[in-house]
């Protein structure tokens, strides 16, 4: 991951985003690392393509 514009460390924002990720999207630790690298600290986003996901498997 880069860093974000107002120069906070994106991998540890991700790093406590991924358990809250498993948690309330109900998808896998390895999945939930994978969409955090793919489209970084966005909640909703990340929120939406976890639920997305889940419902295809």
């Amino acid at each position: 991951m880069r860093d974000g514009e107002d120069g906070e460390d994106l991998p540890k924002q991700g790093e406590l985003l991924v358990p809250r990720l498993v948690k309330e999207a109900k998808i896998s630790e390895e999945q939930a690392r994978e969409l955090v690298e793919m489209i970084g600290t966005d909640w909703p986003s990340l929120l939406r393509e976890a639920r997305f996901l889940k419902e295809r498997h």
